[in-house]
Order: structure tokens, then C-alpha cells, then sequence
């Protein structure tokens, strides 16, 4: 197969990882968002004032797709030098490790949607809410920094 075409095919796998990244952010933001936006209603709705720390658990899962980002550029600049088989390998390690950065956005935003809901309701389990949406976000770093070790 012609280089070119293999080097194409690289850069095609780190957009993609960019591309996964962006639906799984755009997925997890809107989950845990409409739900801010439920735990709001309902405080408003007893006169009371809606926390704003709800936006951290609506926007956490947004760095999936920096990290995607991150991956992408890295590929792009590997290329240069690249085999044939490493070309190949780099456009697999982007859209695997684009699936990674969309399910654990998704996820993270679902936990995000859950601890809405408690925080509006209780005003209580902050931290241990974004403790948890931490743990989801490791899987994201994981998945970089073993992409990372790969190329």
C-alpha cells in the first residue's frame, strides 16, 4: 500500500479520535446539563437559589475531547518519521482510544447528572461528587497516556 495513503489513514485515525471525543463531550455535557437545568427548576420553584456548582458537573465532561485533541496532534507529529506498520497502528490507536474518550465523557456526564440532582436537592456531597467524576475522568487519562506509551 502507498505510504501516502497509510500516512492519510493515520491522520484519519487521530481526527477521529477528536471526532469520538467531541460526541462523547457533546453527550455527556447535554446529560448532566439537563439535569442542572432540572435541579434548577426545581429550586426555583421553591423560591430557593439555584447553585452555580451545578456548571462543574455539567462541564466535566468536556476535557475528553482535549485529550483527544492532545492524541490527535501527537499522531500528526509522529508521521514524519513513520513506517508503515507504525501508520497503520496510529490510525488504530485513534479511533480505539477515541472510543475510550467518548465513553468515559458519557458516562461522566451521567454521573454529572446524578450528582445534580443530589447537590440540588441537598445543598450537600460536593467533594464527593467530583471525587467521583474524577474517577470516571481517569479512564480518559489512562487512555492518553497508554496511547501516549503506544506511539
Amino acid at each position: 500500500m502507498d505510504m501516502e495513503i497509510l500516512k492519510g489513514l493515520a491522520v484519519a485515525g487521530g481526527y477521529a479520535s477528536v471526532v469520538l471525543g467531541a460526541v462523547g463531550s457533546a453527550l455527556g455535557t447535554g446529560i448532566a446539563g439537563m439535569a442542572a437545568i432540572g435541579a434548577w427548576k426545581k429550586r426555583y420553584a421553591q423560591n430557593k437559589q439555584a447553585p452555580f456548582l451545578l456548571m462543574v458537573f455539567a462541564g466535566a465532561p468536556l476535557s475528553q475531547t482535549i485529550y483527544a485533541m492532545v492524541l490527535m496532534m501527537l499522531i500528526k507529529n509522529n508521521l514524519a518519521e513513520a513506517t508503515a506498520a507504525n501508520a497503520i497502528m496510529y490510525a488504530i490507536v485513534g479511533v480505539l482510544s477515541g472510543i475510550g474518550f467518548l465513553l468515559s465523557a458519557l458516562l461522566q456526564g451521567k454521573a454529572g447528572a446524578c450528582a445534580s440532582d443530589a447537590f440540588g436537592e441537598t445543598d450537600k456531597g460536593f467533594a464527593n461528587f467530583l471525587m467521583i467524576l474524577g474517577v470516571v475522568e481517569t479512564v480518559a487519562l489512562f487512555t492518553l497516556v497508554f496511547a501516549i506509551m503506544i506511539l
